[in-house]
């Protein structure tokens, strides 16, 4: 895991602890002053918010827990490894796109976040700049040349 996505997972951590567990205990309360709690659907709907909101606080610590962070940073070379930002021409529709290697949990194709589990992730590694790599994607086969290798 990158330190960026340690952060990201200590604050959300911390914003359901300090503010939706609060919440939804508030929220408990006020459906059981309603009465009858077996017909109760706010009561029912406050529940499963707690579960849920339990759940990823105990997901959460146990992937802090277990994590190894790695501070890209102070990370360098020229082959593609985990936390590596690429810069990529993708050969069949000339498109430059920028990606960075992150660990599966703080994964966002959208933000260039791209998992070490995902297949073009796993092409990369081990590549340097000026490198191609070809990999099968849902429309098809595609072909990326490598462009540019940082670590920031």
């Amino acid at each position: 895991m990158t330190a960026s996505g340690s952060t990201r997972l200590q604050e959300e951590l911390k914003r359901l602890k300090s503010e939706e567990r609060p919440a939804v205990i508030l929220a408990l309360e006020e459906a059981r002053a309603h009465g009858d709690l077996s017909e109760n659907a706010e009561y029912e709907a406050a529940k499963e918010r707690q579960a849920f909101i339990e759940g990823r606080i105990s997901e959460i610590e146990d992937k802090l827990r277990r994590a190894d962070v790695i501070d890209v940073s102070k990370l360098s070379g020229d082959e593609v490894k985990f936390g590596a930002t690429i810069s990529l021409a993708d050969e069949n529709s000339d498109e430059e796109v920028t990606y960075q290697i992150v660990g599966a949990d703080e994964s966002d194709i959208k933000a260039g976040l791209l998992s070490i589990n995902a297949p073009l992730a796993r092409a990369l590694i081990g590549k340097s700049a000026g490198d191609t790599v070809e990999v099968a994607a849902p429309g098809g086969f595609r072909i990326y040349e490598i462009l540019t290798v940082e670590y920031k």
